[in-house]
């Protein structure tokens, strides 16, 4: 009963720690939004990156999972000696496919073809105290 109840415990405690770590190269690595226009990039290959999302019965935290699968996939873009990545799809049993770029200092689109200017666009406003 004991180790029941030290099991149940633990789960959430390590289902709250992230294991992928940032490699050298890829935090330099942007991350565009899915459909972004990258016309002015050199499509550089793609990445399939996976994770564990079930620690037994217990699903993981989804934007942990997320974050990790981005994380993964910034990691892998040096190798294909690209700069910035993007989502293909939605993640799916803890895998995801990225399409890998290189952009340089080209800019790389706001938006996605056919989304407004509001919906991308934003003020910054300091807290108020």
């Amino acid at each position: 009963m004991r180790t029941l109840a030290l099991a149940l415990l633990l789960v959430p405690v390590v289902s709250a720690c992230t294991w992928v770590k940032m490699a050298p190269g890829g935090a330099e690595v942007r991350v565009a939004r899915a459909g972004q226009d990258l016309g002015a990039c050199e499509k550089r290959g793609e990445v399939s990156v996976s994770v564990k999302n079930r620690l037994g019965p217990y699903e993981r935290n989804n934007i942990r999972v997320r974050d990790e699968l981005e994380t993964l996939a910034r990691n892998e873009a040096p190798g294909l000696q690209a700069d910035t990545v993007m989502p293909k799809g939605e993640p799916e049993d803890g895998e995801q496919r990225f399409l890998a770029f290189r952009c340089g200092s080209a800019r790389i689109g706001t938006a996605p073809a056919g989304t407004p200017a509001a919906e991308t666009e934003g003020t910054v406003n300091p807290v108020q105290d």
